[in-house]
C-alpha cells in the first residue's frame, strides 16, 4: 500500500472540512462560509428562455458546500442560506429573496447537500468515479423536489415543468459534475501530500 493510499484510508470518515482544526468557531465559519458561498454563486444566473427558473451557480456550490463540510454542516449551510433569503436577504438567483417559483429547487438543494456530504464521510469523493455519482445523486435530489414545486408554484404540467425545469440545465449540470469530479479528488491528493 503506498503512502497516500494508506493516507486516504486512514482518513475516511473524515471531509475535506475536517482537516482544519476542530473547534466550534471553525464549525461556524464553516456553516457561514458556505451560505455566502451559495449565496455568491447564485448571482452568477443566466436566464433560460421560457422558463422561470435561471442557469445559476448555486447548485454547484450547494453540492461542493455538502460535500467538503459534510451532511450535518452541509445542510445548515443551505438551511442558513434558505432561511436567510427568506428573511429578505438578496442572495437567491440574481439578487433575489423570498419565496418564488424556484425555491423547490433550494428545498432540494439543503437535502443533496445533507446526502452527498454523508457519502463524502464515506470517502465518494476520494476518486473522479465515485464523485461523478455522487454529483449526479445530488442533482436528481435537487430536480425531484424543484421540478414538482415549479409545478404546483407556476401551475404548470408536469410535462411542462419537466421543459421548463430539468431539460434545460442537463447540459450545464453535466458540466458543474465535470468540474467537482475533477476538483475535489484533486484536493485530496493535495491534503494527503501535506
Amino acid at each position: 500500500m503506498s503512502t497516500a493510499t494508506a493516507a486516504a484510508s486512514t482518513r475516511t470518515g473524515t471531509v475535506l472540512a475536517d482537516l482544519l482544526p476542530a473547534s466550534r468557531v471553525r464549525d461556524v465559519a464553516l456553516v457561514v462560509g458556505g451560505a455566502a458561498l451559495t449565496g455568491l454563486a447564485a448571482q452568477i444566473a443566466v436566464p433560460v428562455p421560457g422558463s422561470p427558473v435561471p442557469v445559476t451557480g448555486q447548485t454547484f456550490a450547494a453540492l461542493l458546500v455538502g460535500t467538503a463540510l459534510g451532511a450535518r454542516r452541509g445542510l445548515l449551510s443551505l438551511a442558513l442560506y434558505a432561511l436567510a433569503g427568506l428573511a429578505g436577504v438578496p442572495w437567491f438567483a440574481s439578487g433575489t429573496s423570498g419565496v418564488s417559483v424556484s425555491f423547490g429547487y433550494i428545498l432540494g438543494m439543503m437535502l443533496a447537500s445533507a446526502v452527498v456530504g454523508s457519502l463524502a464521510r464515506r470517502g465518494a469523493d476520494r476518486n473522479v468515479l465515485r464523485m461523478a455519482g455522487t454529483m449526479l445523486l445530488g442533482e436528481a435530489i435537487i430536480y425531484a423536489i424543484g421540478v414538482p414545486y415549479l409545478a404546483y408554484a407556476a401551475d404548470l404540467s408536469a410535462s411542462a415543468a419537466i421543459a421548463a425545469g430539468l431539460t434545460p440545465f442537463l447540459i450545464g449540470d453535466a458540466v458543474k459534475a465535470a468540474l467537482a469530479m475533477g476538483a475535489l479528488p484533486a484536493a485530496w491528493k493535495l491534503a494527503d501530500k501535506s
